[in-house]
């Protein structure tokens, strides 16, 4: 498998495949998602990225409230097959998390000695307000 040239992604007991997603023009990592094998196949049929929702047990399309979508430029996946990378240019606002911001990697943890427990926001700025894209007081304000 590991030099071979078939595709054969290997989904976990769930159904379900990891994927990575970077920015195609600056290699952010943008987004970490799940795929189901319906919408691996609606990925590669379409050139946009679709996902599977654990928390709402549903395939979407990402930007299908937002608008913000995700067109593919390349698909990797890792030597066995269990993990992929979309590299994709985003459309939109410019952003990929659904708090607004350029990626759902915003904040960093701090490391060492010193550290403590508090994050460093990276991407502060939001490039949409999310409650007016999905309605109501968000449940992302921190």
């Amino acid at each position: 498998m590991e030099e071979g040239d078939i595709f054969a992604p290997v989904f976990d007991a769930h159904g379900l495949l990891p994927v990575i997603v970077t920015a195609a023009e600056t290699g952010e990592v943008l987004m970490f998602a799940h795929m189901n094998d319906e919408a691996l196949a609606r990925t590669i049929d379409t050139g946009e990225a679709h996902f599977w929702s654990r928390s709402r047990n549903a395939l979407w399309r990402k930007g299908e409230t937002s608008g913000n979508t995700l067109r593919v430029v390349e698909i990797r996946t890792d030597c066995d097959q269990d993990v992929l990378w979309l590299t994709a240019e985003m459309t939109g606002a410019g952003a990929c998390c659904h708090t607004g911001r350029l990626s759902c990697f915003y904040r960093a943890v701090p490391f060492g000695a010193g550290a403590g427990g508090k994050l460093v926001m990276v991407h502060a700025e939001r490039h949409f307000d999310p409650d007016a894209i999905y309605g109501g007081p968000s449940k992302t304000k921190l």
